[in-house]
């Protein structure tokens, strides 16, 4: 329970809180620990790993310090537009110079920053480099929607709350808990482990692009990354796999725009552009996308088969036969987890008119959010969009100023074995596989350099929990974050360490 705002037990706590971070977090802890609200995922070290060596009261030290430099990290409003991620890159810079950890601060656009940190090799016969990247924007927040302000960085029935907390503000967190936790306990690197925190993910990739464009050099021909991207799906208190996101769908915005005659609202026109735009919409979104299986797909389904029931497992087994029944075709309709591996996907996102109520306008308008497999056929996409809407005044044009072609990255090297161990270890009968995430990631811009990258999460979370990302509530546990920068150095440790 917590103490009344203003009474002396209040005013305590927030005096330890002050004075000793660290320990107000573990005291915190077993606040939660006692109050049963926690699941059945160990926090113990896993056996074998690297981090099994590590000091009992050290790893309670890091864990002390996950949870409270989250609360700081979430409480830096970098909402973009317009960013400020100067704000959360000063944030980073002053735990790295405490801790002695190499970087520099680029700002290269006012209030926007880019971070870089590394830490070296310490063997001569160096491997090629491996990044740790994370973007430190965050998507717009309306905190009359949320139970607690999006930017408080509260704990609240064992979850801490914030903006970010999905997407991705947990993961830059991990990586930087990593990075001290390497530093500290000396573990000898056979590669540099470079850590690159970016700006303006969330609209433009200025960020990216800036750093890529005028900084590549930092990059020092890097063999791996690590971003965002990958899922790792709690149900019923278990894992029930280990997502890593080896491709990306990209995106192809489209813009509709309905044409009509204007005039007063008090006179209803059939042929109006709201209403010739209504028309278009219903038929866009009444628009099943021809049902495609991707290899990697294909992989995810049968690895996944084993833990459906029998009737969904036959499915996943033969996902090519079984897209050719239409009571398949109507299940993948209604699940949303599976529909995005399947097709190209058409979102509504942003509607527009007239200014007044009682003005008709000349012009109304939408935006589509369409995601494409990799593979896809942007033209051919659109030219069927124009036929179903079938309207000479409704012009449909992409938003994009450019379309990058999906890419991908293979399974068969260090990294990806690493985090198969690591996983095997924390999870033990988890099947880890390669996944296609919905969104759009900045892998994307690094697979073109030669760097094989992917999305991997050390943290689990539930549909409920997962689908906080861009909406309302975002949380995570305070369980997740004390366990998860410890499976993060346990892969880099796997993957950098030297054996």
């Amino acid at each position: 329970m917590s103490p009344g705002r203003g009474g002396v037990g209040y005013r305590l706590v927030t005096a330890i809180k002050c004075i000793y971070p660290v320990a107000f977090a573990v005291v915190l802890l077993a606040a939660v620990r006692s109050s049963g609200e926690t699941d059945n995922l160990s926090e113990e070290p896993a056996l074998g790993m690297a981090s099994s060596s590590i000091p009992g009261d050290h790893l309670q030290q890091y864990s002390a310090l996950a949870v409270t430099w989250m609360q700081e990290y979430l409480r830096i409003d970098t909402t973009n537009p317009p960013g400020n991620e100067i704000r959360a890159a000063s944030f980073f810079k002053k735990i790295l110079d405490q801790e002695g950890i190499e970087n520099r601060v680029f700002e290269y656009a006012p209030g926007r920053a880019d971070l870089w940190a590394r830490l070296p090799h310490t063997t001569p016969d160096a491997k090629r480099p491996i990044v740790l990247l994370n973007h430190m924007d965050v998507v717009t927040s309306d905190a009359s929607h949320w139970k607690v302000p999006p930017f408080s960085g509260e704990i609240n029935d064992g979850y801490l709350w914030g903006r970010g907390a999905q997407d991705m503000k947990d993961e830059g967190l991990a990586q930087l808990v990593a990075m001290v936790m390497l530093k500290r306990e000396k573990i000898p690197l056979d590669r540099d482990v470079i850590f690159l925190a970016v700006a303006d993910e969330e609209a433009d990739g200025s960020g990216t692009d800036w750093f890529i464009k005028n900084q590549r050099d930092l990059l020092a021909n890097a063999e791996f990354l690590i971003n965002e991207g990958g899922e790792n799906l709690l149900e019923d208190g278990k894992v029930k796999y280990v997502g890593v996101d080896v491709g990306e769908k990209t995106t192809f915005w489209l813009h509709v725009v309905a044409h009509g005659r204007p005039g007063h609202g008090s006179r209803p026109n059939p042929d109006s552009a709201p209403n010739r735009l209504v028309r278009a919409l219903d038929r866009i979104l009444a628009y099943r996308t021809p049902l495609t299986v991707l290899p990697v797909v294909d992989e995810f389904l049968r690895d996944m088969a084993p833990y459906e029931p029998p009737e969904r497992a036959a499915d996943y087994r033969n996902v090519r036969k079984a897209i050719e029944d239409q009571k398949f075709q109507d299940e993948v309709e209604r699940d949303e987890s599976l529909n995005f591996l399947l097709r190209n996907t058409i979102s509504l996102t942003m509607m527009g008119g007239s200014e007044q109520t009682n003005v008709i306008p000349p012009e109304a308008w939408a935006n589509l959010d369409v995601r494409i497999l990799p593979g896809g056929d942007p033209p051919a996409l659109l030219e069927a969009i124009r036929r179903v809407v079938n309207d000479p005044n409704v012009n449909i044009e992409p938003l994009n100023k450019e379309f990058r072609v999906a890419n991908y990255s293979p399974t068969d090297n260090a990294l990806y074995a690493a985090i198969r161990e690591v996983s095997a270890k924390y999870f033990p009968g988890t099947p880890v596989v390669p996944h296609i995430t919905s969104g759009y990631t900045e892998n994307q811009r690094y697979r073109p350099l030669g760097i094989a990258s992917y999305g991997f999460n050390p943290y689990a979370a539930t549909n409920e929990e997962g689908n906080t990302e861009h909406g309302n509530d975002e949380r995570i546990r305070v369980e997740e974050v004390r366990r998860g920068p410890r499976i993060l150095f346990d892969v880099l440790a796997a993957v950098a360490g030297k054996n």
